[in-house]
């Protein structure tokens, strides 16, 4: 536990959850792609084992105290699985560069057998990542998992430029591959929920810059309220996440059924709290690039606040968050300034004048 902190990230949530005291806000950074500078190894080298994967994530947490680590399943692992080609670089995240389908009229050659914790290699391994994670912290901390969601999924099978075409010139065999993801999907969630696993379903291509809000409500709404019921079937916590401008849909959205919804930095937080503030609980939204990445020290805390001020009436409860997962070109201490401003700005009971004070180089 943090020597600034009063309780642990299991207690926090837990009387986050229970509408109880806590010393401060809760605060989740999504230290994905980053995590493995702050444990001084390459992406490769984090990404080959999964006692590094799982150390990359305690690493970060023994030194930020935030409250929630994130294993790396990720957006492709339904793509490579089936076959799709990665490229394996040194010390940056991997890219698609060769996907498996091609042609449409392929569909019946994919074999979704593979996407099986007992015939894919990368999925096995990040369930033994989460299950040291919990072995070593989870008396301290909940870990998540970043997961793809279903039209994400369907993007790494197929190239996306010929996904988005397809929406218009032939929807039936969108939605063939976004049954076939879906069912997946339900199948690889689970091994994840039965370790107790929190979901963070992560779903970029969905976002309101690529789509349409009708082409949402078509090809995206109904397969991810499939999978958030499944998750709730199965007695799992989901954290629904969309990059980019997602203001048009936020509604539908949460007509899925998440738990909470996490926002991009290009998403207004009040006007999300003002729609949807009532039905759960706002994770959101210090931009991880203008502010994470470029900023100073004080633009950090001036974010922190910003966003805490914004969001704290927010009524089902509100949780800072970076605006998406941090990129690995961000300097590892804006982390430390933005947890170290969640304490000053975020400890309870608030303090109003504080967050109300001028801007100060701090």
């Amino acid at each position: 536990m943090h020597e600034q902190d009063q309780m642990t990230p299991n207690e926090r949530l837990q009387a986050f959850i229970k509408g109880e005291k806590m010393d401060r806000i809760l605060a989740m950074p999504i230290l994905v792609s980053i995590s493995h500078r702050v444990a001084g190894i390459t992406h490769r080298e984090k990404r080959a084992s999964a006692e590094l994967q799982a150390q990359s994530q305690i690493d970060c947490y023994k030194r930020y105290g935030n409250d929630l680590m994130i294993i790396e399943y990720g957006l492709h692992g339904v793509g490579t699985a089936l076959g799709s080609e990665m490229n394996d670089p040194e010390d940056s995240l991997p890219a698609i560069v060769n996907h498996v389908l091609q042609d449409l009229k392929d569909i019946d050659q994919l074999d979704f057998d593979k996407t099986k914790k007992e015939n894919d290699p990368w999925f096995a391994k990040t369930l033994e990542a989460c299950e040291i994670c919990q072995e070593k912290m989870g008396q301290e901390i909940p870990t998540g998992v970043l997961i793809t969601g279903p039209f994400t999924a369907v993007s790494s099978i197929f190239p996306t430029e010929n996904l988005l075409r397809a929406t218009r010139k032939d929807p039936s065999s969108i939605h063939r591959l976004l049954r076939l993801c879906t069912d997946a999907l339900k199948d690889i969630y689970k091994e994840y929920i039965k370790r107790g696993i929190i979901i963070v379903m992560c779903d970029p291509i969905a976002s309101g810059t690529l789509l349409r809000k009708s082409q949402y409500v078509e090809f995206v709404k109904p397969y991810a309220t499939e999978l958030m019921n499944h998750i709730h079937q199965l007695g799992g916590m989901c954290c629904y996440h969309i990059c980019g401008n997602t203001t048009s849909i936020v509604m539908d959205m949460v007509d899925t059924g998440p738990d909470m919804l996490s926002i991009d930095n290009l998403v207004d937080l009040e006007y999300v709290k003002g729609q949807v503030g009532a039905r759960l609980p706002i994770l959101g939204n210090v931009p991880p690039v203008d502010v994470l990445m470029l900023g100073s020290r004080s633009d950090v805390f001036e974010s922190v606040k910003t966003c805490i001020r914004k969001g704290k009436d927010s009524p089902k409860g509100y949780i800072i968050a970076s605006g998406c997962d941090i990129t690995q070109n961000v300097p590892i201490e804006n982390i430390d300034h933005m947890m170290e401003a969640v304490r000053k700005y975020g400890r309870y009971p608030l303090d109003e004048a504080l967050l109300n004070e001028p801007a100060t180089d701090h």
